[in-house]
């Protein structure tokens, strides 16, 4: 028997539904069910809540019921324990789901019987460098880091250093060091390239610069990508939309590929050029 957790989209009643109905499916057939113990109370399904160390100990999937939020927070959860992520969309872009919610029970028939393949989405690993020393923050994201202006009405300037080498200075609202797979997220909205995410890359792309040039830059995964906080004005940093906190002056953000990649369930070849010609109505010609 197989142990199948999920995570379910904090605001939507669908997917408290969903997450009930697939958990009762699921343990009539003798399988493992997991929620976080929040999602748990939400599907009325107490007696199955987990807290967070035991929730992904042994897990064969982590199945997100929501948008790519949703997925974005299960991935997160499922990368040291190296546990594939299934997306049911219950969102609106649904870039990193994989079915739709009337598909979920197929899906996972389909998973269980071994019907599946794993698309590797690489990760970027960031580490927050503090200048009075304090111990170094350290943490992962599947789409991007995001350091941007913590005052509205003003610019920040960051110094980005590449490899070690200085490349530039730019005044800004902020910048995104983003993969191939958050190439489609707000990097896109700050008129970044589209990446395939069955890349390996950085893309580095500034949101708003106040210079000639406002080039995002395609990167090697394995280059490291320093952002230093210059000035007195401070920056916000949040990783995949989730905040992490405020990075002074003198502070630096340092990023490259990580290590762990997350592991995303599909069935058939990649759609992500269908899925990209759907999401901007694109037209055959």
């Amino acid at each position: 028997m197989a142990a199948i957790g999920f995570v379910l989209h904090p605001d939507r009643d669908d997917a408290g539904e969903l997450g009930a109905s697939l958990a009762d499916w699921l343990v009539e057939r003798g399988h493992d069910v997991r929620f976080p113990v929040e999602d748990a109370v939400r599907c009325g399904r107490e007696e199955l809540g987990c807290m967070d160390r035991d929730l992904m100990s042994g897990l064969d999937v982590l199945v997100g019921l929501g948008g790519d939020g949703t997925v974005l927070r299960a991935a997160d959860r499922a990368v040291d324990e190296d546990v594939p992520v299934l997306g049911v969309n219950l969102g609106q872009l649904g870039y990193l789901t994989t079915v739709e919610p009337g598909q979920a029970r197929v899906a996972l028939k389909r998973f269980l019987a071994g019907s599946y393949e794993l698309d590797e989405r690489m990760r970027l690993d960031c580490r927050v460098v503090r200048v009075d020393g304090s111990p170094e923050l350290s943490r992962s994201a599947l789409n991007e880091a995001l350091l941007e202006r913590s005052e509205l009405g003003h610019t920040i300037r960051i110094n980005v250093t590449l490899d070690g080498e200085p490349f530039t200075s730019y005044l800004a609202d902020g910048m995104i060091v983003a993969t191939p797979t958050g190439s489609t997220a707000y990097a896109l909205s700050a008129r970044g390239p589209i990446v395939d995410p069955r890349h390996r890359a950085q893309v580095v792309v500034p949101v708003s610069p106040h210079m000639l040039f406002d080039r995002a830059l395609v990167l090697e995964a394995s280059s490291e990508v320093r952002l230093t906080i210059q000035g007195p004005r401070s920056a916000h940093l949040s990783l995949d939309g989730r905040s992490v906190g405020i990075v002074h002056d003198g502070d630096a953000v340092v990023c490259r590929a990580a290590s762990a990649p997350t592991r995303l369930v599909r069935f058939g070849p990649p759609t992500f050029h269908r899925v990209l010609k759907e999401k901007f109505g694109l037209n055959d010609r």
